[in-house]
């Protein structure tokens, strides 16, 4: 039976690496295409942050209403819903010719987008014990920078060959295809539901549940999953949203040299993912208790994202994409140990919930960003004040998890 599962777990993760990359694929497509897209509809630089803030808007509210959905129904139904549901919104841009309808779409598929990671982690939780759980999400999470890192080639080949609204049409597709596969192969009654705790075993549990958020909000692990995770996040959707503009505005590179570099980015990132949850399970595997093995995890991390600060400053695009890349690669080690942290200390019903939170934190953050973003670079013209801004987020992070994280689990 052990054995049947350990085969099971590893198919499962890898559809819900597959996903998080189809994901990832259909959020990138304006960003890449963002200057195509502004030349011709004749966007400014406020209207395209207007149209990520409708983005993060809807990625918000998706946060809370997916977690609470995916920790009080079947995880299969409510994952189908959710990729159907961003899937027909991605296709949507397509039709779409002006920024306010442009908007409208991206507010669908960041509702959509947003129940991907709820119900991720809520499947993870489910099939992997604590002493693999940190690689499991790192696994999980480093889908989106593999689909990142596809997306730049995929995206210019369709648009040269297709035009940017059929590369739209036919990215949205590919989650369609992805349901079909989930339906016929996914069953949730076969899922072990291990039990989170800090001594490295799992206990089997048995029920199920609402936990009400006044129950959520006592806890202290709420709370690092809101302000820390709420703090990391918006970094993300600054790499993701701005970094192919950045390249693109310092170094002067066109849509089809900007594969190249983001690849480096993306491929690092990916790397890192992994690495972030490898070298945290490496720590535990040597007697180190979980937490302080995952903290210790996220401080190397911090260490390597100092060296960003100076990309704007670099000479050449790929001295540039290589610091990003180091960067990226340190914020996806980051964020697989947090969210790994906040997965030990919260019981298994309250996992989605309690993501949620921390998810619907964060993408107000990115909201703020957005504008923050967008009123920087129209006021300067330059990425200068965001890059060194970034190093000082993680470090208040950090602290903010030290000072707040229990000792113990949290229990219901």
């Amino acid at each position: 039976m052990r054995a049947m599962v350990g085969g099971v777990r590893w198919w499962v993760l890898f559809l819900i690496f597959s996903v998080t990359v189809i994901n990832h694929i259909d959020r990138q497509v304006l960003s890449i295409l963002k200057p195509i897209v502004s030349s011709d509809l004749g966007w400014s630089e406020m209207d395209y942050a207007n149209i990520v803030f409708s983005f993060q808007a809807a990625y918000a509210l998706g946060f809370v209403c997916w977690g609470v959905m995916m920790d009080r129904g079947a995880a299969k139904r409510g994952i189908l819903f959710c990729v159907g549901f961003w899937s027909v919104a991605a296709c949507a841009h397509a039709f779409a010719r002006s920024a306010f309808v442009f908007g409208l779409c991206r507010f669908f598929l960041g509702f959509g987008e947003s129940g991907n990671l709820p119900a991720g982690f809520k499947i993870v939780c489910k099939w992997f014990p604590v002493e693999k759980r940190a690689l499991a999400i790192g696994v999980f999470n480093g889908g989106a920078n593999v689909g990142a890192m596809i997306a730049p080639f995929l995206i210019s080949w369709l648009t040269v060959s297709y035009g940017w609204a059929m590369t739209f049409a036919m990215t949205g597709g590919l989650g369609f295809v992805w349901l079909v596969v989930w339906w016929f192969f996914y069953d949730d009654s076969k899922a072990p539901v291990l039990e989170s705790r800090q001594d490295l075993g799992g206990v089997l549990v048995s029920g199920a549940g609402k936990v009400s958020y006044a129950r959520l909000l006592c806890w202290r692990t709420t709370w690092v999953s809101v302000i820390v995770g709420g703090l990391s996040v918006p970094i993300a959707f600054f790499y993701m949203f701005w970094i192919p503009d950045f390249l693109t505005k310092t170094h002067g590179i066109d849509l089809v040299a900007l594969g190249p570099p983001l690849l480096i980015i993306y491929l690092a990132a990916s790397a890192g993912s992994i690495v972030g949850g490898f070298v945290s399970s490496a720590f535990i595997q040597r007697g180190m208790k979980a937490v302080p093995a995952r903290k210790c995890a996220m401080l190397i991390c911090l260490l390597c994202i100092l060296p960003v600060a100076l990309a704007p400053r670099m000479a050449s695009p790929w001295s540039a994409s290589l610091l990003i890349g180091l960067a990226g690669a340190a914020h996806q080690g980051w964020v697989t140990n947090l969210w790994t942290i906040i997965a030990d200390m919260i019981p298994h019903r309250a996992v989605a919930s309690v993501f949620g939170l921390g998810g619907l934190v964060g993408a107000c953050g990115g909201m703020a960003m957005a504008k923050v973003v967008g009123y920087v670079l129209e006021t300067t013209g330059s990425y200068v004040v965001l890059f060194l801004s970034i190093p000082c987020v993680y470090a208040v992070s950090l602290l903010a998890l030290h000072m707040l994280l229990p000792k113990i689990p949290e229990r219901l």
